[in-house]
């Protein structure tokens, strides 16, 4: 993982993490680029599960995609 896809890493995971607050959001098998999240209610059960390509979170658009998109399935 280059510095510049860890540090775009990283900032969609803040981002992630602040999105889906009150949830937690757990971060997983984070390698070459790739890392999937997890997002689980406060009684411990795992609401949504997805794995993160480099090209869905090096931008803010793609990233703000997939938050979208997951805020609808966790309502549906």
């Amino acid at each position: 993982m280059t510095m510049s896809t860890q540090i775009h890493a990283q900032d969609a995971i803040r981002t992630l993490t602040n999105a889906f607050a009150p949830m937690n959001c757990l971060i997983m098998a984070a390698r070459k680029g790739c890392f999937s999240f997890t997002l689980v209610n406060e009684h411990g059960i795992a609401r949504h599960s997805e794995r993160l390509y480099p090209d869905q979170y090096s931008s803010a658009e793609p990233l703000q995609a997939v938050i979208e998109r997951t805020r609808q399935a966790l309502v549906a």
